[in-house]
């Protein structure tokens, strides 16, 4: 990801005036590539629940309102998304636009599947509610990374040491369950992902003027900025459920 990264910098920038309508047209792709992976993402946990298809990667209790168990296919679909952020943020300086984007998109189907059980232990109002929630603080803050003039560059490492420290605790708490750390994660992680938001937010817009002369290098930092929003919005929305949504 770094060696992209630095790639990405090393491109010239483009006149000052093609800027604002060049950015906002890099923006908005951006933002269609994480919107749509959301709607394939709920295309898919919808798939799982209501088709013969779910019966592929979960066992159901008979009266199909709760996952009992999970197949070898639920479990790499479980698994497999990390993976694939690993392998499109260190492969994708050598890998072809078109392939950058199937990974994206088998990326976004196989998170819906692997994200299944969590809407069915929480109320399907619940869901909804902390889905909007979710929708109007993620659009806040990305907006406000997006028009603040203040550098968000020194969030970035202390961002990225609360992502560690949570999912150390998560792990932590696997094997030692209290209802208190349980909520402090949450708030934790709320916290950190919206600051990662519009930290995120900010860092694809400064790539603009590195990308812009470059087609393909656009397209790619595109689906890298939507990858990094995507999944700033599942993780503040997995957070905001854990807070605010009601278990069946």
């Amino acid at each position: 990801m770094a060696e992209f990264e630095n790639r990405v910098r090393s491109v010239g920038t483009v006149a000052t005036p093609a800027i604002d309508a060049g950015l906002r047209a890099y923006m908005l792709r951006v933002y269609n590539y994480m919107l749509a992976g959301l709607a394939l993402t709920g295309a898919a946990v919808l798939a799982v629940m209501n088709t013969p298809v779910g019966a592929l990667f979960y066992t159901f209790d008979p009266s199909g309102q709760a996952i009992t168990g999970m197949s070898i296919l639920g479990w790499i679909a479980f698994f497999a998304p990390l993976g694939m952020v690993f392998f499109l943020s260190f492969r994708i300086q050598s890998m072809s636009f078109s392939s950058a984007q199937i990974t994206f998109w088998v990326f976004a189907a196989v998170m819906g599947i692997g994200l299944a059980p969590v809407f069915y232990a929480y109320t399907g109002a619940s869901v909804a509610r902390v889905f909007f929630i979710t929708s109007a603080t993620f659009g806040a803050m990305s907006l406000w990374g997006y028009t603040t003039k203040r550098d968000l560059t020194g969030w970035g490492s202390f961002l990225r040491m609360g992502v560690i420290g949570i999912i150390i605790a998560m792990l932590v708490y696997f094997f030692f369950q209290s209802t208190m750390m349980d909520f402090v994660i949450s708030v934790i992680g709320v916290i950190v992902f919206t600051g990662l938001t519009a930290y995120d937010t900010q860092k694809i817009k400064e790539s603009y003027d590195y990308v812009s002369s470059n087609g393909e290098l656009a397209g790619k930092a595109a689906i890298m900025g939507a990858l990094h929003l995507y999944l700033d919005f599942i993780n503040l929305f997995l957070m905001l459920l854990r807070l605010l949504g009601d278990r069946r």
